[in-house]
């Protein structure tokens, strides 16, 4: 499996056998970064916000989704729990987490959720190997909240979203007081996150992944 970030929220996971997977593909006019021009069999949008869907950005014959429910594609099993809505710009706006079930592993999107969730919710969602987690305020979880919701989940990897980058235009926090928040003192980036075999997750201790935003899209 490789996990790749295009900025704010948005990853691509691709993995042999399955379904290629878009989280959260942006307007990058609202977020920055730049214009996205991906492919995926699916796509996932947390909520309605230029900043997590603009839906035009992904070509190809997409199984699109926007909201609640359990869905199946391509070997995929994704199921999508509403969260209590909030408001942007005196709007409400509802968000979406994912839980994406590979069989072996699981993968949790949280969307631009902006508190912490309660102990039956995070029972619900099960066990989680990697976790993308908005750590920058903005709306979403600041970098207490962040912490806070890691560790109730106590995932195998932790990958920071939706944090202040050189390309980002959402005036976030930075990556360094989630940082400093989990009492990490220095963190080295890499351009994705690849998975191989069956035993990646025997460390029961959750680390954090940080990856460099990728500026062209495939």
């Amino acid at each position: 499996m490789e996990i790749t970030w295009y900025g704010h929220s948005c990853f691509r996971i691709t993995e042999r056998g399955f379904a290629n997977v878009v989280t959260d593909p942006f307007d990058s006019a609202v977020a920055g970064y730049n214009p996205l021009k991906l492919k995926a069999e699916i796509v996932t949008v947390s909520c309605n916000d230029l900043a997590h869907n603009n839906l035009s950005a992904v070509k190809g014959d997409s199984f699109e989704i926007t909201g609640p429910g359990e869905y199946e594609r391509g070997g995929v099993f994704i199921t999508g729990i509403q969260t209590t809505p909030h408001n942007l710009d005196g709007k409400a706006l509802r968000n979406t987490l994912y839980v994406l079930d590979y069989g072996k592993l699981t993968i949790l999107h949280l969307g631009k959720v902006n508190f912490v969730p309660s102990q039956s919710l995070i029972e619900e969602l099960g066990n989680i190997n990697i976790a993308m987690v908005p750590v920058g305020d903005g709306g979403a979880l600041n970098a207490s909240k962040a912490a806070e919701v890691i560790s109730m989940l106590e995932p195998n990897i932790v990958i920071p979203m939706q944090y202040e980058t050189p390309y980002s235009k959402l005036g976030l926090d930075p990556l360094s007081k989630f940082l400093k928040e989990m009492g990490i003192t220095s963190l080295e980036t890499m351009e994705s996150y690849k998975v191989t075999g069956s035993t990646a997750f025997i460390d029961e201790e959750t680390h954090v992944i940080a990856l460099d935003p990728k500026l062209t899209s495939l």
